[in-house]
């Protein structure tokens, strides 16, 4: 795959990168909803074949954010903001076991969490979006890595967290937000050892969540 068609993609499997490329062309508009995303084009522009795109698009399908349709292929699909809001009390559910799992890991040890915080702080100074979603993802990844729990991980991947925080805060928060104050007092609460910290975790990520 050349190199020069898509400069930011992230190094991953195949399929991952081309699943990132359709994924930023969907969040800055190149495909509008209702429009078509052709395979072959893609695989053409990449330099592919047509069966990693195939793949990266029926993940984006499982994802919700296009749809198929026998003789229409696939299309963008119209999202509104109560489609990104359903994945988020499943998601405030898990992480909220998951601090549950982790809490005496990230009280004796948080300096996973604290970098990510720390880079949030550089984003949230320099209003960089793309680094904001990036930490802010990177943020509780670790939280669910500490839980060490597979099922738990599987099932907190499976909701597709990178891509609707993407949206959410790209389509559906323009006005800037402290990241980094937000979850520097969640590693706080790790650190006191709050017996709250379930409730914390899950009140935060059901914040996150678009307003209808």
């Amino acid at each position: 795959m050349a190199s020069a068609a898509s400069p930011n993609l992230i190094v991953h499997s195949l399929r991952e990168q081309i699943r990132e490329h359709i994924l930023e062309g969907i969040v800055s508009g190149r495909w509008k909803p209702g429009e078509r995303i052709v395979e072959r084009r893609i695989a053409a522009e990449l330099q592919v074949s047509q069966t990693p795109v195939r793949e990266a698009l029926r993940e984006l399908e499982s994802l919700r954010l296009i749809e198929s349709a026998p003789n229409k292929g696939v299309r963008v699909r119209g999202l509104t903001a109560a489609d990104l809001k359903e994945s988020y009390p499943v998601r405030a559910g898990l992480e909220q076991v998951a601090a549950e799992l982790a809490a005496e890991r990230l009280a004796e040890d948080p300096s996973a969490l604290e970098r990510e915080v720390a880079a949030l702080q550089q984003a949230d100074a320099l209003l960089d979006g793309e680094a904001q979603v990036r930490h802010t993802v990177a943020f509780h990844q670790e939280l669910v890595r500490a839980a060490d729990n597979a099922v738990l991980t599987h099932a907190w991947q499976a909701l597709g967290i990178e891509v609707w925080t993407t949206l959410s805060i790209r389509w559906l928060s323009p006005a800037p937000r402290a990241y980094a104050t937000e979850h520097q007092e969640i590693v706080d609460a790790f650190v006191r050892r709050d017996p709250a910290i379930c409730t914390i975790v899950k009140e935060h990520v059901l914040s996150c969540a678009p307003q209808v």
